[in-house]
């Protein structure tokens, strides 16, 4: 029988005076990272299972991308010095007389990865990649082996989620939406790295958007000002889209000063070709969000093992659970989840288990209690299959 959580009622976070919320895109340096280091995981994942009919001891968590040189020019510039990808972190290449090439196998998934983010970018000009990833500890390679049908937690780790998206969350959700979907960005010089963020303050919401355009699809500074104007009506149609928020202001790549030729321009997308560094576990957490007084796990979700890293594990669970609890039990406003593992210990036997949870007017927690803790129970008992979704890459990580 799995652990009942601890509840607690709080007020309804719709409350609070103030909030911030961004969501870094699918071409800023800390994203790229972050989805380079899961596609390395996933990339192990399926030569384990592929090789030893289970996935072996992982972590590959620690991707740097050190930012290159470009000279951008309206018409189209030129990468003058690659960014670096630096791959580090602890994979099992042996099990008995049987091993893979891990480097082989992450070098292969870190470049596939990054090309696929960045359209405009020649990925064997525009980058460079060097693989430090060495065989795990001894120790935790057994802890890894020790596990059955349930695996041990191979880290001392926390996860956290919430649940449902304020007005204001869901306004930047949307906005970089559009802005990241091949289907719907407002105009063809829209690049991957993006970055939306909103605050509020006393009643009055404001958006702070930056969008990096591609040079060559942008002939002098006019044609920029024509993608500056389509990328802000899209923002404007989605702003006056958002029930109870009046924003107040929209500022679009904020940096640029036209009277001294100041834009923000780039060859392949994204910032990282001209000296933006990036790293795994600095971007969104799993919500898909980076939301201030939200609660949250500084783990990256992302190139942790999927089996046993609870790291990985409780985030996913727990903001998937907050999800779940709001939306199929009627009464409930409002949920935050946050889990706890100690090291060795079951997976689905958290240390730390506990539910706040915001009950509608006139509704008791006490009422609502025996609904949570099945919700709750249903979900934990996920946990040891919750892997295969992970690696099919059916789970939002960031």
């Amino acid at each position: 029988m799995t652990p009942n959580p601890t509840l607690e009622a709080m007020a309804d976070p719709a409350a609070r005076e103030a909030e911030f919320a961004e969501r870094k895109g699918p071409g800023h340096p800390d994203t790229l990272c972050d989805a380079i280091a899961e596609a390395v995981s996933r990339a192990l994942s399926a030569a384990y299972l592929e090789r030893f009919g289970r996935i072996l001891h992982h972590n590959v968590d620690k991707v740097l991308l050190v930012g290159g040189g470009a000279q951008p020019r309206f018409g189209g510039g030129r990468v003058t010095a690659p960014m670096r990808i630096v791959l580090a972190g602890r994979a099992t290449a042996r099990a008995g007389a049987v091993s893979i090439d891990v480097e082989a196998i992450a070098l292969d998934a870190a470049r596939r990865c990054l090309a696929a983010r960045l359209r405009h970018a020649d990925i064997g000009r525009d980058a460079t990649f060097e693989c430090r990833i060495r065989p795990g500890s001894a120790e935790l390679c057994e802890l890894f082996a020790r596990g059955g049908a349930v695996p041990l937690a191979n880290d001392s780790s926390a996860g956290a989620g919430f649940a449902p998206f304020s007005p204001l969350e869901d306004l930047v959700r949307r906005c970089a939406r559009i802005l990241e979907a091949p289907g719907t960005r407002p105009h063809p010089a829209c690049g991957e790295d993006i970055k939306v963020a909103a605050m509020r303050s006393a009643g009055t919401p404001r958006l702070a958007v930056a969008c990096a355009a591609i040079d060559a699809a942008l002939a002098a500074a006019a044609a920029y000002g024509r993608f500056r104007e389509a990328t802000l009506a899209a923002l404007r149609r989605e702003a006056e889209a958002s029930p109870g928020l009046a924003v107040a202001q929209i500022d679009l790549n904020a940096g640029d000063d036209p009277a001294r030729g100041i834009f923000y321009l780039t060859v392949t997308g994204s910032s990282a070709e001209a000296g933006d560094d990036g790293e795994t576990g600095r971007g969104n957490r799993a919500s898909g969000l980076i939301a201030i007084g939200r609660p949250c796990s500084l783990e990256a979700t992302a190139g942790k093992n999927p089996a046993s890293h609870t790291g990985k594990l409780y985030n996913v669970l727990a903001q998937e659970l907050a999800e779940e609890m709001v939306r199929e039990i009627p009464g409930l406003v409002a949920a935050e989840c946050m889990l706890a593992s100690r090291i060795g210990a079951p997976i689905d036997a958290p240390a730390l288990f506990h539910l706040r949870v915001a009950p509608a007017p006139g509704r008791s927690l006490a009422a609502l209690a025996p609904r949570i803790e099945a919700r709750a129970q249903a979900s934990l008992a996920r946990l040891p299959g919750l892997w295969r979704r992970v690696v099919a890459g059916e789970v939002r990580l960031f």
